[in-house]
């Protein structure tokens, strides 16, 4: 990835800062010539999303979709680079560049955020790109209104220290029309994610007395302001959130685990000096090792559906949707059985060595 590093620095986009308008408008286009005005323009978890295809005509680059591998192509000067629907990876070569948005279908179109193009698309690039966004968005990047929400509730919980009585909320991934990442046989992430997240459900509620929060408990969308809403209702104790992964290798394969990156308050909350987040997910697994996962690790990365704040919370990548024996054993009800044990094992474990819910 040195060379995309290089290309970073060399290559330059214009970005021409005005007051934002009412309307959202995106102009894009070569340095040099006349923009595109595209008027399509979706507002998602704080970041503009615009359909690759318009981007790429205005930019004088190809690409296209292939229905059968569920990958969307973009021919670049340095080879084609490669994403898909819900991956977090750009590949191009045997490189993988993390996306801060994933691409995601809205009213038909595989559209991405403004992150992609200005840092992952504006490089790999020959010509400078000119780029305006006139309805940018103006919430502070370091707290938006979903974090505020999100710290909000993890401060109002109150404590208890009966395990039997720590509510837990369990976030299935996507849903109804944002159906997450696509299987080579064109099953889908959401289904999965909701089929795993009921599982946990039920044991959870075999075993103990609380009660057991799920953001969706069927296929249709739910929002990322939904979804924290639905945990400060019930002011979770701790949260699941549930995936699967989908890469443009099919090498790749395993489960992952990742939680917000660590910070001094995080730290400061614990009397281990290790945040409640971390111990959870290094209670998870041992547990799902036990019952056979592969576990490739864990994994400090801001992730959106998990906000901020020092509730407890793990963002679970179940398998990859795009590796054989992932996807067959994501869809085997066996095998789900045993991962949705597996993470209620974590669970129990987690409480077992936790004196109090808040950490």
């Amino acid at each position: 990835m040195r060379f995309l590093t290089t290309l970073t620095l060399s290559l330059c986009c214009f970005l021409l800062l005005t007051p934002p308008s009412a309307t959202a408008v995106v102009e894009i286009g070569l340095a040099g010539q006349d923009p595109v005005v595209i008027e399509d323009v979706y507002q998602r978890q704080g970041a503009s999303f615009v359909a690759i295809d318009e981007i790429l005509a205005a930019l004088e680059m190809e690409g296209h979709w292939d229905s059968v591998a569920h990958i969307y192509r973009i021919r670049t000067a340095h080879g084609w680079a490669m994403i898909s629907p819900g991956s977090q990876f750009l590949k191009l070569g045997e490189n993988f560049v993390p996306i801060v948005h994933r691409p995601r279908f809205i009213d038909g179109k595989l559209r991405v955020s403004e992150p992609f193009v200005l840092q992952q698309l504006a490089p790999l690039m020959t010509t400078p790109l000119r780029y305006r966004n006139h309805n940018p968005s103006v919430e502070d990047a370091d707290e938006d209104p979903l974090d505020r929400l999100f710290a909000f509730l993890l401060h109002k919980k109150k404590k208890t220290e009966d395990p039997s009585q720590w509510t837990v909320a369990l976030d299935p991934g996507h849903g109804g029309t944002d159906a997450g990442v696509f299987g080579p046989d064109g099953s889908k992430e959401k289904d999965v994610t909701l089929a795993v997240a009921k599982r946990v459900e039920r044991l959870l509620k075999m075993h103990q007395d609380a009660p057991v929060q799920m953001t969706r408990n069927d296929d249709y969308v739910v929002s990322v302001e939904q979804r924290l809403q639905a945990v400060a209702q019930v002011q979770a104790d701790v949260m699941l959130s549930l995936h699967a992964q989908g890469f443009l290798s099919k090498d790749v394969q395993g489960v992952m685990l990742f939680i917000q990156p660590e910070t001094a308050r995080d730290l400061q909350a614990d009397s281990t000096g290790v945040s409640g987040s971390r111990r959870l997910a290094e209670a998870l697994v041992p547990s799902l090792e036990a019952a056979g996962f592969t576990v490739a690790g864990i994994t400090e990365q801001p992730v959106l559906p998990l906000g901020r704040g020092d509730l407890p919370r793990v963002l679970v990548e179940m398998g990859a949707m795009t590796h054989t024996a992932d996807l067959v054993m994501l869809h085997d009800p066996t095998r789900q059985q045993d991962l949705a044990r597996a993470l209620f094992n974590g669970l129990q474990l987690f409480f077992k060595e936790s004196k109090d819910p808040l950490l």
